[in-house]
């Protein structure tokens, strides 16, 4: 059951489509990244990593690595390499990352839960997102760190909680699905999943039957 949000001692951020308008950069990163290997494979890509949001790239590229086929391969004059597709795909969100709009109220927020220990963690890159927070001047707000890939939101939310960076009680916002899935197989956190910048068209759908999950427009709506 979602409390009043200063009553929580730790407060867990997705990065991409809650304090950043980053998703719709990331999905044509994607496709961009994949287009070498022709058009239906990017678009497979794409499919695959909206269907996924919150995973790491690294697992998405394998998979795109292990599922081209004849055709896709005969686009392209280079073989499939990941380390390739990862370095092109860094270009190709670079840009977008250091100018898509961060989320309105998170100063008020933060103010409003001074007490609470804030992290990020995230399905991007741990090293990017560092750098990334600290150029838009938002690392501040996350006194509890900022993590991300290549290690899961799983492994990040259990390692963190045995660590005493993550304190009961907790809540996570995120805004897709496996944001709930990851918080659900972890447990002992609530969810808040917030609507306005999410690529989880089925979201209605599948949080009609889950009275424990707060559903808002976006995080400036917290109270």
């Amino acid at each position: 059951m979602v409390m009043e949000i200063n009553n929580y001692k730790t407060i867990i951020f997705d990065c991409d489509g809650v304090v950043l308008n980053s998703n719709k950069v990331k999905t044509q990163a994607f496709y961009n990244t994949a287009l070498a290997f022709g058009q239906a494979a990017a678009e497979r890509l794409v499919k695959y990593h909206v269907e996924r949001g919150g995973i790491s790239r690294y697992k998405k590229f394998q998979w795109f690595i292990d599922n081209l086929n004849e055709d896709d391969l005969a686009q392209s004059k280079d073989q499939p390499n990941l380390d390739n597709l990862l370095s092109g795909y860094a270009e190709e969100v670079y840009k977008g990352l250091r100018s898509c709009q961060i989320a309105d109220g998170l100063n008020e927020l933060r103010e409003k839960t001074k007490d609470s220990i804030w992290l990020i963690v995230s399905g991007g890159d741990q090293a990017e997102l560092r750098e990334l927070f600290a150029e838009r001047d938002i690392a501040k707000f996350f006194d509890g760190g900022i993590f991300g890939s290549p290690d899961s939101k799983e492994v990040i939310m259990n390692r963190e909680r045995e660590q005493g960076n993550i304190k009961s009680p907790a809540v996570f916002i995120g805004d897709s699905q496996y944001d709930y899935t990851a918080v659900k197989s972890v447990g002992d956190t609530d969810f808040i999943f917030v609507t306005d910048w999410s690529e989880f068209d089925d979201h209605v759908q599948f949080f009609g039957d889950k009275s424990s999950v707060i559903v808002l427009d976006n995080i400036s709506c917290i109270d």
